[in-house]
């Protein structure tokens, strides 16, 4: 198949639209379900090429949520504790293979923004991982393959038109890159940086104690920053990220985005937030959006007369600003990588309120000296990468 014909483009309006290959080569995939659109495609080839290249930099399975062009969540697929199992609702699916732990991951790190994603998995989807996808609500999967019995599941998944898409995993694109914006035609080379440990060497605070899972995370965090509409900012702990922040003009909103994200990742797993009783039948999107007001500044929406009887079995206790934050102040390890140097101390300061000891981001800041100290500060470690990241 050399071209697909599309409904739309990014909008109902805009049409003609289709994918092809400009130099007449079949294209790379295959679509085995559903009709994907526009949109679909731009999230599944960005995020295959970010699952691909975790698993390529970490021997690992992963797996990414995308949504809008840019992840929601991005994971390797390391086994989860019964708090995470039970966070992510899939505490009653049993013993789950590695790349189903990614994708609950990868799910369960922000799963407001991840409602009706689009998924991309690094290995040929199992079982497991098709039986977590099933029970959400999602706009489609990309994968290198699919066993028969994951094949059958999601072929049942909105009444026989989910998307899945099979993507030839050997695959290399031209090594100079087009598109148009306004009639004009942009050129460039394709961003081939590989992201590996070498990138990590130069460590330029005074702790300089890098542990190998803060590598791992550091690596997670650049490769998805390099599939992150910028400026983007990413927080990660154990494998997952559990905040980004994409698409912001400001650097600190971006660091202040994605780290309320880490935050409330954390929040959910205080006792406060694990023992809400919910009421029978609720469904998953409304559990997940009463989770999000309970722990933010808005909880009476949830917690007053007449509200929270549709939620909750029994009314909980206000989760106090000062519950929270002795609670956050647990929060220790996290990585928090960035797309471009941070240009004030500021950032470092919003991520220590997140737990941050380990920081990856470029460097070449003329303010490079302050954003040091305020790590020595804190008895972070931060490497600079040298490499910049951004993503249009």
């Amino acid at each position: 198949m050399k071209e697909l014909e599309l409904k739309y483009g990014c909008n109902p309006n805009q049409k003609p639209s289709r994918i092809f290959m400009e130099n007449g080569a079949e294209l790379p995939i295959r679509v085995l379900c559903g009709r994907p659109g526009y949109i679909n495609f731009l999230d599944a080839l960005n995020g295959w090429q970010l699952v691909k290249e975790l698993k390529e930099a970490t021997g690992l399975p992963a797996a990414t949520s995308f949504k809008h062009v840019s992840p929601a969540g991005a994971a390797v697929g390391l086994p989860m504790d019964e708090t995470l199992r039970k966070i992510y609702w899939v505490d009653d699916m049993g013993e789950l293979s590695p790349l189903a732990c990614a994708y609950a991951r990868a799910r369960g790190a922000d799963r407001m923004s991840s409602f009706g994603d689009f998924i991309s998995l690094s290995d040929v989807c199992d079982e497991d991982t098709a039986r977590i996808i099933k029970r959400e609500v999602s706009d489609g999967v990309i994968a290198p393959g699919y066993t028969e019995e994951a094949l059958a599941i999601l072929k049942t998944k909105k009444n026989g038109n989910y998307n899945v898409i099979e993507i030839d995993p050997s695959y290399v694109p031209e090594p100079v890159e087009h598109k148009q914006v306004f009639g004009v035609t942009f050129e460039q080379g394709r961003n081939a940086l590989k992201i590996d440990r070498e990138l990590l060497a130069n460590i330029v605070t005074e702790n300089r104690e890098l542990p190998d899972a803060a590598k791992i995370d550091m690596i997670v965090s650049l490769i998805t920053l390099k599939y992150t509409q910028s400026n983007s900012v990413c927080y990660v702990k154990d494998g997952q990220a559990i905040g980004i922040g994409a698409g912001q003009q400001s650097r600190v909103h971006c660091t202040r985005l994605a780290g309320q994200k880490a935050d409330n990742w954390f929040l959910r797993q205080a006792p406060q937030v694990m023992n809400l009783e919910f009421v029978d039948g609720i469904k998953r999107a409304d559990r997940d959006n009463a989770i999000d007001v309970y722990i933010g500044e808005e909880y009476m929406d949830v917690l007053e007369e007449g509200a929270w009887q549709k939620i909750f079995r029994t009314k909980p206790p206000v989760f106090t600003r000062e519950e929270k934050r002795a609670w956050l102040d647990r929060m220790q390890g996290v990585t928090l990588g960035s797309d471009a140097f941070f240009p004030f101390g500021d950032n470092i300061e919003r991520a220590h309120k997140s737990g941050v000891q380990y920081i990856a981001q470029p460097g070449g800041s003329v303010r490079d000296d302050n954003v040091i100290e305020t790590c020595n500060k804190y008895g972070m470690v931060m490497v600079f990468t040298g490499i910049r990241l951004f993503h249009h």
